[in-house]
């Protein structure tokens, strides 16, 4: 095949317009609402997974840290639907950008770091300095402290990043890999295609696990800071 291999990870254009601000606001589109008092199924598991999922992140925070519990359900919901809409055939996954992944990630490891310096700040300053420290190495230690801060948002956007086009590009090359041998050897090609219906089905799961994965660590540096 002559595709490109990293094809797939341009951001789209329509009319030489880029597309990708429609694609990320048509993942909201496709979480079902209900207008009736009584929900159907389909509503009704939807609430019971928010609701198991909002439960689960939000137990080890404080009043304070609970305020943002709206904003992290929808975080875990937009990353996995994105995540999942990019296995689709012919389809852009947003979260492939390290630069949408940082967009995400600054905004929300500052907004709780400078909630943490505000409501906290004796602790958050004692976390650049640990106790009992010598005094020979209190310089070098506020110094690895600062970056191991300022390297979080950076760490979180890259492992989302990494993990989403690892497993489009091993898809990829299987696929190809399939298509090419479809003509060459039938039983080859059966082994192949079984290979990556199983990777597809573990590419589901890595969708899911690294929204959850993006949304726990964001909960984790709120709840240091509060």
């Amino acid at each position: 095949m002559n595709e490109n291999l990293f094809a797939s990870f341009i951001a789209p254009t329509i009319l030489g317009l880029p597309a990708a601000v429609l694609i990320i606001l048509f993942p909201p589109l496709l979480i079902p609402t209900s207008k009736y008092l009584i929900n159907n199924r389909l509503i009704t598991t939807q609430q019971w997974l928010i609701k198991l999922t909002s439960k689960q992140m939000m137990a080890m925070h404080n009043t304070k840290g609970r305020t943002w519990s709206l904003m992290l359900v929808s975080l875990i919901i937009f990353i996995a639907t994105t995540n999942l809409l990019g296995l689709l055939p012919h389809s852009f996954t947003p979260t492939t950008q390290l630069s949408m992944n940082l967009a995400m990630a600054i905004p929300l490891w500052a907004g709780a770091v400078i909630m943490g310096f505000r409501s906290k700040i004796k602790n958050a300053l004692a976390h650049f300095l640990p106790q009992g420290t010598p005094t020979s190495l209190i310089p070098m230690l506020v110094i690895i402290e600062t970056i191991s801060l300022l390297i979080q948002p950076m760490a979180l956007a890259v492992r989302l990043t990494a993990n989403i086009t690892a497993g489009h590009l091993l898809m990829h090359l299987i696929g190809s890999a399939t298509l090419a041998m479809s003509t060459i050897n039938l039983p080859s090609t059966l082994i192949i295609f079984t290979i990556l219906i199983l990777l597809t089905i573990l590419e589901i799961a890595v969708a899911l696990i690294q929204a959850y994965v993006f949304t726990l660590l964001v909960s984790l540096y709120l709840h240091d800071n509060t």
